[in-house]
């Protein structure tokens, strides 16, 4: 059996640094749409994207406002408007999974059986419109296997074996140990990369199912280092206060 040695992060990358990185990735290539990042993590992700390669986002104060790189209104989003968006394909969500299986199904709703639950989470909300109208990425900054399970306890998203409709796309999972995606024939969850300092027998023992994984341990890549100039952005305009610190803590 082959073991995967730990790669050394960069002195100038912290893990939280690779993890904003990695969220931001997640909105690339997807054109003229509403991100719609919550959490800290990806919401600075969101802002790096829409300031370094994906100037075209459109984001918005979580209320009817569009905001520029400035944070200052650019637009006016009716609800009306934002429905249309929704349910269209035009947004691209990324929020998070107390629980979440193979196939991308997760639940924030409550953990055992619903008849008796041993703790009450959000509820639904409006994860299952989320995963089946417009593309819905995941940030979970505690990868464990108290989060990747087997079976999710209750589908609020709805993941690629329960998916109907036209706009359903899971593009990411994005952790504090690594980034995972269903790139595979069935679209079971596989393992895309790891964070410098992370092995893929880590990720393995944090994840309550079997991940699909391209290769030999020591062929997986390893996520995306940020650039001098996304370091700059991250440090200086968007989170000088390092709250993201805070989020991703070591191990």
């Amino acid at each position: 059996m082959t073991t995967h040695t730990p790669h050394t992060p960069p002195e100038t990358a912290t893990r939280a640094e690779y993890c904003v990185v990695a969220c931001a990735e997640a909105w690339r290539g997807d054109g003229e749409v509403l991100a719609s990042p919550m959490g800290l993590v990806p919401a600075l992700g969101a802002r790096l994207a829409k300031r370094t390669f994906a100037p075209e986002l459109l984001l918005t104060d979580g209320e009817a406002t569009l905001v520029g790189l400035d944070g200052r209104p650019e637009g006016w989003l009716p609800y009306r408007r934002h429905l249309t968006m929704v349910t269209g394909g035009r947004r691209h969500v990324m929020m998070g999974a107390s629980q979440i299986d193979r196939y991308g199904n997760q639940n924030i709703s409550c953990i055992g059986d619903w008849n008796r639950p041993v703790r009450q989470l959000l509820g639904v909300r409006g994860a299952p419109v989320n995963t089946l109208n417009n593309p819905v990425s995941y940030w979970i900054p505690r990868h464990s296997t108290r989060v990747f399970v087997e079976r999710v306890d209750m589908i609020c998203g709805v993941g690629y074996d329960h998916a109907v409709g036209p706009y359903h796309r899971l593009p990411r999972v994005v952790t504090d140990l690594a980034v995972l995606d269903f790139a595979t024939p069935d679209h079971r969850m596989r393992l895309a990369s790891v964070h410098p300092g992370v092995t893929v027998a880590e990720v393995r023992a944090a994840t309550g199912f079997a991940l699909a994984v391209d290769g030999p341990d020591e062929e997986v890549p390893v996520t995306r280092t940020p650039s001098a100039a996304e370091l700059r952005l991250i440090r200086e305009v968007l989170d000088p206060a390092g709250l993201r610190e805070r989020e991703v803590k070591p191990r």
